[in-house]
């Protein structure tokens, strides 16, 4: 582990320590899974992106999928 110093206004710094103080944890570790939580959608965000990028490169034509549609499930209709 690797100590970091960052700054913080002090109406952050209070409700951090009142949210980890209700989840029974410490400042550090309540920083460092919202951290963990904020870099996962930025890799979500990543991972979009690129799809999107993918399909605007070679998009779908019109019946690409169509064998597909006899094995969609939808429920109970």
């Amino acid at each position: 582990m690797k100590t970091v110093q960052i700054t913080l206004n002090e109406n952050l710094v209070k409700a951090v320590d009142s949210a980890a103080k209700r989840l029974g944890t410490t400042r550090s570790i309540f920083t460092r899974e919202a951290l963990r939580s904020a870099l996962k959608v930025v890799r979500v965000k990543n991972m979009e992106s690129k799809h999107r990028a993918g399909y605007k490169r070679k998009p779908v034509k019109r019946g690409e999928f169509s064998d597909w549609k006899s094995e969609q499930v939808w429920g109970d209709r």
